[in-house]
């Protein structure tokens, strides 16, 4: 039987904490409208969270993972990822010729949920490796696809392709942006499952040695 939500104090704080800072996020910003398209998906991965929470339980490190990317995610929704103050800082730190925040979003896509997406592989459709490890990288992929489709769409119906529409898209001048934030989000994905492959391997092998050795 799985613990219930309110005797996992982790998995509360961290609702807790998202909660709260998505909310602040909404009071604060700067364009109600942005912040409003922009966690369309995110509330979508909130209620399936919690829909499935009794279903398909992740590992703490999952939710952690899961938590992370969500916070990453709000903060640059709070205002346009072209004018988050974090890539501004960066940009005038390291005299970079735009604002990378949204670049670190989409590699933290891959990166932080290429191992959530493992474990409903793994745990919850029982898929063997290699599989299980090849797979989150081409989901990855696909959803990076299909998000780039949809800011295109909503940019053009919603905004009717005008200057709040690029600034919506937050390309910021650059003609391949949604092809490097796809690479960016697979190659996220590649290290997180490479580094999950070799920790598995990793862990295998000790199971196998104290084996030999109590044998």
């Amino acid at each position: 039987m799985k613990v219930p939500f309110t005797r996992k104090p982790l998995h509360f704080c961290y609702a807790l904490i998202s909660g709260a800072f998505w909310l602040y996020t909404g009071f604060t910003t700067p364009d109600l409208t942005n912040w409003l398209l922009e966690n369309t998906l995110t509330l979508s991965m909130v209620i399936c969270l919690v829909a499935f929470y009794n279903i398909l339980r992740f590992s703490d490190t999952a939710y952690t993972l899961i938590f992370l990317f969500l916070l990453l995610h709000v903060y640059g929704s709070q205002y346009q990822y072209a004018e988050n103050p974090f890539g501004e800082w960066l940009k005038n730190e390291l005299n970079l010729a735009r604002n990378h925040y949204d670049r670190f979003v989409h590699l933290g896509f891959g990166l932080l949920l290429a191992y959530p997406m493992h474990e409903v592989l793994a745990f919850g459709f029982r898929v063997r490796p290699p599989y299980s490890y090849i797979l989150p990288v081409e989901i990855t992929l696909s959803l990076s696809a299909l998000y780039e489709l949809v800011e295109w769409m909503v940019a053009d119906l919603v905004f009717k392709g005008d200057e709040q529409a690029m600034a919506y898209l937050g390309t910021q001048g650059d003609v391949w942006d949604a092809q490097k934030d796809m690479g960016l989000a697979v190659l996220g994905a590649a290290v997180a499952m490479a580094v999950t492959y070799l920790l598995h391997q990793r862990k295998q092998k000790a199971i196998r040695q104290n084996k030999n050795q109590t044998s």
